[in-house]
């Protein structure tokens, strides 16, 4: 970092919210720093065109509208670990870097689920409530010790991981599902690997959601996941408010089936009315996972240093957008972005997450380049949707060290019928692709030791079965039946066996996946989303 601090001074940074004073010091010590805490959205908009940087929280909308008001900008920070409220795809198109202060929070949410759970143990927040308003009821609430009882963690990647350790340190034995994490980190750490989330169910007396929230794990913990669980086992969720039903949670507390609850958060907030309100053995929380004054200082200090580097030519560790690259690399490498990120969706569920060690396999003119960037695609694009924080170009090494993946680099600029192409390959799994058209358009050339050509879309299917006839029509007729174009297929054979890979317009329904893997003779079905 340079030592002329004045050098930066002519640069406007402008806190939106409030930030921790040990921020706004280190900021203070190179740039010019102004404070926009209760300017209305039409003064901010009038007057954002005057600063190259944005620091916000949660309240601030960094929109399409704000970021082309902002002229001048130069990098957005959040004081958080979410980007929820900036639109990065519009920020990236400005060259704006936005930037956060990725895993501040997490030793609090930790700490939170573990106050939750000893809360849940001893009835204390009940117990507090009763005396307060004058019973004494030291009979009524009466807990358990959780020296021998069984923690169930849904989700063990970096707070997963935090519970962990201390759960231990409870006397607890630890169970933990999480098909992104590699066998090693949960042998490292003294954690059984539960196999489904079935496993956790079953085996827990205590239950902690540590998972991502998408469109496949909203609702995630329903009536079914509830009835599956131990009679008397209690659920902690101190990650986000989608992941679970609240009505069927509230008729498995009344219902004598599960013991209580411990939530921090909510699928709507702020949250002022719930049907577990009031229910016994419910302890809530009004989302205070990170709000410890350490927490507010970490993220403060942590979007100052990232806003600093980013000015300075420094390292930006936690940016959530493409990092700075030369213009002679990027313009080679850009365009195999997207193939390197879908690739690497595409093999992880190929595999079931099961995708260490990967290797990475880079020929043609690209081998011969700085390819860090396309590992971390294809490290994002496999770890995408199955952690509990955003992943990103810069950050997916770290988050796949945390869980313990390995990857291998390789190169070659030899290359047989493309100029470029990428291979992916762990275990028996191996994809390879490369691009085509002035639009470089991702595109698969081979697909588990089959030869395939076939573009790569939203909605994706492959299946291996025995090469006899009319397994195809069966297919096409099975997917007729339900509504469903196909927009691209392609068949490879190999010994008696066939790959069928197909693309189409929409999802497939559940229930013609399910008769598609019920024909005789398949081997193996896949139904793939890739969002991109």
């Amino acid at each position: 970092m340079p030592n002329n601090h004045d050098s930066y001074r002519d640069i406007r940074v402008l806190i939106c919210e409030p930030l921790a004073e040990a921020g706004v010091a280190l900021l203070e010590e190179q740039f010019t720093v102004e404070s926009g805490v209760g300017w209305s959205r039409a003064d901010l908009l009038e007057r954002v065109g005057e600063y190259e940087v944005l620091i916000v929280r949660s309240a601030t909308k960094v929109n399409a509208e704000m970021i082309q008001a902002a002229t001048k900008l130069r990098v957005i920070g959040r004081a958080g670990t979410g980007v929820d409220n900036v639109d990065v795809e519009a920020a990236t198109r400005r060259g704006v870097i936005v930037c956060n202060a990725a895993g501040s929070n997490a030793l609090s949410a930790a700490e939170h689920t573990i106050a939750l759970l000893l809360a849940q143990a001893r009835n204390v927040a009940q117990a507090h409530a009763a005396l307060v308003e004058g019973r004494w009821e030291r009979s009524k609430f009466g807990g358990i010790e959780l020296d021998g009882k069984t923690l169930g963690i849904l989700g063990f990647g970096r707070i997963g991981q935090m519970v962990a350790e201390r759960a231990q340190g409870l006397g607890m034995r630890v169970l933990a599902y999480d098909p992104y994490v590699a066998d090693s980190r949960y042998r490292d750490m003294g954690v059984e690997h539960a196999d489904t989330p079935d496993d956790i169910y079953k085996n827990s007396d205590f239950i902690t959601l540590h998972v991502a929230s998408t469109p496949e794990t909203k609702g995630f913990i329903n009536a079914t996941a509830l009835a599956a669980m131990r009679p008397g086992a209690r659920l902690l969720n101190v990650a986000r408010g989608d992941l679970v039903d609240q009505d069927a949670l509230a008729e498995a507390i009344l219902s004598g089936h599960l013991a209580g609850a411990g939530i921090d958060v909510f699928p709507e907030e702020p949250c002022t009315d719930s049907p577990l309100f009031g229910l016994p053995g419910v302890v809530v929380t009004p989302h205070l996972g990170a709000s410890t004054a350490e927490a507010q200082d970490r993220a403060g200090v942590a979007v100052a240093e990232q806003v600093t580097a980013a000015l300075t030519g420094g390292v930006v560790t936690s940016a959530v957008n493409i990092p700075a690259v030369s213009a002679h690399v990027l313009e080679v490498i850009g365009p195999y972005l997207p193939l390197a990120r879908e690739m690497g969706q595409l093999i992880g569920v190929l595999a079931a997450g099961a995708i260490s060690p990967l290797t990475i396999a880079f020929e043609g003119e690209i081998a011969g380049l700085d390819t860090r960037l396309l590992s971390s695609a294809v490290i994002a694009g496999v770890l995408a949707g199955h952690v509990d924080e955003s992943v990103n170009l810069v950050n997916a090494a770290s988050l796949a060290e945390e869980r313990g993946i390995e990857w291998i680099d390789s190169s070659s600029q030899q290359t047989h019928d493309y100029r470029n192409m990428l291979t992916l390959s762990c275990g028996d799994i191996t994809v390879s692709g490369t691009t085509i058209g002035v639009t470089s358009r991702p595109r698969l050339t081979a697909l588990l030791g089959f030869n395939v050509e076939i573009e790569l879309d939203a909605n994706l299917a492959v299946f291996r079965y025995s090469d006899v006839p009319g397994v195809i029509g069966r297919v096409g007729s099975i997917l007729g039946e339900a509504g469903v174009n196909i927009a691209h297929m392609a068949v490879g054979r190999v010994d008696g066996e066939a790959l069928m890979a197909l693309t189409f317009d929409s999802p497939v329904p559940l229930s013609a996946q399910d008769k598609i893997r019920g024909l005789d003779g398949f081997d193996r079905v896949w139904f793939v989303n890739l969002p991109g």
